[in-house]
């Protein structure tokens, strides 16, 4: 298989060099560091909540193989709060980052990370979204969520039990925007077609290959089971390093995830970034000519919203979305290019059941 971009032949792929998933492997984070050759001080990112369930349990375990810890609480993903962690970092000498929790904790320091040039390990308390493994962080800057370049984690530290812990909801919405590979790839292929934009023929196989794993087990993934976490995290993971291998978020991130950003600026109370890509993707399949009924049933029996009422957005916002989207990242070519009229936009998602 060849890839369609003489530019991969000397492309450098950053991806994780220890990967561990299971019950109570969280209590074995020193030992994964030391795996890894790390030393000297660590430093732990995390929210209140992820500190109290995850992060003191993390830091013990680096104790006892004797690191020397220390903690930071974050509250928003915001480039000021990147900006806190890396002096802190600088002061306390730290040799290495943890971001503890879901996404704006590893999102924040993994951004950390790139610009102190250190390791950092992923510790996630949620499979809510693909992040966990990717070199890509979701950050505000200048009130608007932006997708960054960032650092790759040296090692994931996935605990099932500490995931099934968490509420369902977020597996659900992990599901969500693994299952929206699907419409990402589409584009990206769309995009390779009509703007020449480069293509990598392995991480897509990869990308879709993690989606049909979900839309597989759809009827499988319960509250509670360890085995959905393993199930959706191992999907997560697999997203990441497809992402990775592509040097971008191209595998997992197309006009899906613009309607989902488009939202995030428009609606009062947005969901949850996984909700919104999976009904996104529904609608975007449905653009696409694709079995978009497949997607819809899939997110149903996982439990994760199929509409807007489900999402607990207004109807007008969805439509508003819609004709946004396709100025959110613009460079990006996708199945909306250069916008959906308001007779298209309302068809899609009527059609679609989303209002």
């Amino acid at each position: 298989m060849k890839e369609t971009n003489q530019n991969y032949k000397n492309k450098w792929m950053q991806l994780p060099r220890n990967v561990v998933v299971g019950h109570g492997v969280i209590n074995d984070t020193g030992k994964v560091c030391k795996d890894l050759k790390l030393n000297g001080s660590a430093l732990i990112v995390a929210g209140y909540t992820t500190l109290k369930m995850a992060g003191k349990t993390v830091a013990v375990s680096l104790e006892d193989s004797g690191f020397n810890v220390n903690t930071t609480i974050i509250e928003k993903p915001t480039i000021d709060t990147v900006k806190k962690v890396e002096s802190l970092a600088s002061e306390t000498g730290t040799s290495f980052l943890l971001g503890v929790g879901g996404g704006k904790s590893i999102d924040i320091a993994k951004l950390a990370s790139m610009h102190l040039d250190i390791p950092f390990i992923s510790v996630p308390t949620a499979a809510s979204h693909d992040g966990i493994v990717s070199s890509r962080a979701s950050i505000i800057r200048d009130n608007r969520t932006a997708s960054e370049s960032a650092r790759t984690p040296l090692g994931v530290v996935a605990d099932t039990t500490v995931i099934a812990a968490a509420p369902y909801r977020l597996l659900a919405a992990g599901c969500g925007d693994i299952i929206s590979n699907y419409t990402a790839v589409r584009d990206w292929e769309l995009a390779h077609r009509l703007r020449d934009e480069p293509f990598s023929e392995y991480a897509s196989i990869i990308s879709k290959l993690t989606a049909k794993i979900l839309i597989d087990s759809a009827e499988l993934i319960k509250p509670g089971l360890e085995e959905s976490a393993w199930t959706v995290m191992k999907a997560l993971v697999a997203s990441g390093v497809a992402m990775s291998i592509a040097g971008s978020s191209r595998p997992a991130s197309g006009s899906e995830h613009k309607f989902s950003h488009a939202l995030d600026e428009l609606a009062p109370n947005p969901a949850l970034h996984g909700e919104q890509c999976g009904v996104g993707t529904i609608m975007m399949m449905y653009l696409h000519g694709g079995n978009w009924q497949e997607i819809r049933t899939s997110l149903k029996a996982i439990g994760a919203p199929t509409n807007a009422s489900e999402l607990g957005i207004g109807e007008e916002y969805i439509i508003k979305a819609l004709l946004q989207a396709h100025k959110i990242r613009p460079e990006r070519y996708t199945i909306l290019g250069t916008g959906l009229t308001r007779e298209a936009a309302e068809k899609v998602a009527k059609i679609t059941k989303v209002i």
